[in-house]
């Protein structure tokens, strides 16, 4: 007896998450696409610019006020400007070993670069759950391709995040 009531149970909730997923599915086949922020500074390491466009986006007009924007931008824009000119000096002085040194000399802007992203995206996600996620928004690091070859870089991706009702009981 005990058997069948857990076998009961079990479909129930299987039944559950089908519809929770089919839901959600749904709900994300009708979000925008993400806006896209590039980089547009002069320098790239590794396919990150040392530098974000802080115009703001006109996909954007109503979800966050432009204020807003250019702060978390001018932020972003902050980090790269204290970490990026100390990967530069790193990678010419490893260009200029690397045949010296059979190409180890590059491990030293090959880790600061994996560093920078990290606290790019710890920036992010701090930005996140501040201000963006109130706004059903997300912001990311995304790798993508470039534009006008076939080189990658990292651009922020702004993502549309369904509103999800929430069910209080009284």
């Amino acid at each position: 007896m005990m058997e069948d009531f857990d076998e009961i149970y079990e479909e129930e909730e299987e039944e559950e998450e089908d519809e929770d997923r089919a839901a959600e599915e749904q709900l994300l086949k009708y979000a925008p696409d993400p806006v896209v922020v590039r980089g547009s500074g002069h320098v790239t390491v590794f396919g990150l610019s040392n530098k974000f466009e802080s115009e703001f986006p006109s996909a954007l007009t109503g979800k966050v006020a432009p204020e807003e924007f250019k702060a978390s931008i001018n932020r972003v824009n902050g980090c790269l400007r204290k970490t990026l000119p100390v990967n530069v000096r790193w990678l010419l002085c490893g260009c200029l070993c690397c045949c010296c040194t059979l190409g180890f000399s590059l491990w030293p802007v090959i880790c600061l670069s994996k560093r920078t992203r990290r606290s790019l995206e710890k920036l992010l996600e701090w930005e996140n759950t501040r201000l963006y996620h109130k706004l059903c928004l997300h912001w990311i690091l995304s790798k993508r391709k470039c534009e006008t070859n076939n080189m990658m870089e990292y651009v922020i991706l702004i993502e549309f995040l369904p509103k999800i009702p929430i069910f209080r009981p009284d």
